[in-house]
């Protein structure tokens, strides 16, 4: 038997060619019988207009195992926005999750136990992208969603690994000099 997994998170960032295309999850998994499964009955029973919480499914009646909650850090206020998100980007995710299972990254048999949390981003722009395309946003937030899993499953970047690069890894958005000086 596989050993118990209370909370892992995990965070990976996949862009393609198109600005609309950048993938950005942060994951959490667990035991369901723990702080995971309490926070995702929680969100679910307790939507939010604007961040509706759904299932990863592979299509209308098939969700996966584990059991995987999609959360939008994004307002939802657009019809558009909300079929690409809860069409492209949950397929995407429900097919990372068995991607993962698959690899024995996610133990197979610790399929019922588990629960996931999908804090997803996808980019406003998508909506007024005038070359949307599905298959390269599929791809890139089902890679994104693997790849964050599997950071958590790792326990990736481990604390040895911070502080022996913690000078070298710079922000994308606020970017440090060595020293801590703008």
């Amino acid at each position: 038997m596989s050993q118990r997994i209370v909370l892992r998170t995990g965070e990976a960032l996949v862009e393609a060619e198109p600005s609309w295309s950048a993938a950005e999850p942060e994951v959490i998994i667990g035991e369901l019988d723990g702080p995971v499964g309490t926070a995702l009955a929680t969100l679910l029973g307790d939507q939010v207009k604007g961040h509706t919480r759904v299932f990863a499914i592979l299509n209308s009646d098939v969700q996966v195992k584990p059991a995987t909650l999609m959360v939008s850090k994004v307002t939802v206020d657009d019809n558009r926005y909300t079929n690409i998100l809860m069409g492209t980007v949950q397929a995407a995710i429900a097919n990372a999750v068995l991607d993962v299972v698959r690899s024995g990254e996610i133990p197979k048999e610790k399929a019922n136990d588990l629960g996931i949390i999908v804090s997803v981003w996808l980019d406003p722009g998508v909506v007024d992208a005038t070359d949307l395309d599905h298959n390269v946003l599929f791809q890139t937030h089902r890679e994104a969603t693997a790849k964050a899993l599997r950071k958590a499953m790792k326990q990736e970047p481990s604390i040895e690994w911070l502080l022996e690069h913690q000078a070298e890894v710079t922000h994308y958005f606020h970017q440090l000099g060595v020293d801590g000086q703008l």
